[in-house]
């Protein structure tokens, strides 16, 4: 399992160099959700994503026959605050340092989260409206773990609605977040997932990725999701092929 990690991390490092600032997208390459520069095109846009075409372990997935497992618990402490940013791929929060995800016996920082509308992964072909994925970096490995939670239209949350109302709203507008805005306040009540390996869902689609989503889905105000879809109506990457992988569920 170390030496895994380890290589995962080597791989990080030489296939895509800027996700170890960002940890989410590749820049200086234009490419987008759509047409010529779409996710069907994304791995001959660069030599850098490769592995948007060629990979074997791409994201996001139809999650379906998870296979219920004996795996971790997860357990969570993230911080207040942060900077939200407009980055003409999505609305993404870099989040204040010190958060975490544990997983047995690994740790991971909370870099930050960012949203996409609809749902990158389904669930046995359901999509839903609006997905956030919360990532994490390894400080030893580099590796990525990613925690994903569906949204769903219903009663207004109350850490959505004050990133809702605060939504930059020109690519490349950036601004500061107050302690009160609480990335917990996206979680469920239960942190039943399902597990995978994967990749980044956006170039240069690396395989570097452990993959976490939730199974209930939290509720939100229809109101704030326009607020969103407003920006980026669509910004998902379709769901790609499982290859063999076994997908894991917690209960």
């Amino acid at each position: 399992m170390e030496r895994r990690d380890f290589l995962r991390g080597l791989a990080l490092l030489a296939a895509c160099p800027l996700c170890v600032k960002t940890a989410y997208a590749a820049e200086g390459v234009h490419w987008s959700y759509e047409g010529e520069a779409g996710p069907e095109h994304w791995g001959s846009l660069s030599k850098d994503n490769s592995a948007c075409a060629a990979g074997s372990q791409q994201s996001p997935l139809d999650i379906r026959g998870a296979i219920k497992a004996d795996i971790p618990d997860i357990t969570i402490d993230w911080k207040g605050g942060g900077t939200i940013l407009n980055n003409g791929h999505t609305i993404q929060v870099k989040a204040a340092p010190g958060g975490t995800l544990r997983r047995g016996d690994k740790t991971y920082d909370l870099v930050q989260y960012h949203f996409h509308a609809p749902s990158e992964h389904l669930v046995e072909g359901k999509s839903f409206p609006m997905e956030v994925h919360f990532v994490h970096k390894h400080a030893e490995t580099g590796a990525l773990g990613v925690f994903g939670v569906f949204l769903v239209p219903g009663v207004a949350n109350k850490t959505f609605a004050s990133l809702a109302a605060a939504f930059p709203q020109k690519a490349g507008d950036e601004a500061s977040l107050h302690g009160v805005v609480d990335p917990s306040g996206l979680l469920p009540s239960a942190l039943s997932y399902w597990a995978y390996e994967g990749s980044l869902t956006t170039p240069p689609c690396s395989e570097i990725v452990d993959w976490m989503v939730a199974m209930n889905p939290i509720e939100v105000d229809p109101a704030d999701i326009k607020k969103f879809t407003a920006l980026y109506s669509m910004n998902a990457r379709p769901a790609l092929v499982t290859n063999r992988r076994y997908i894991l569920s917690s209960s």
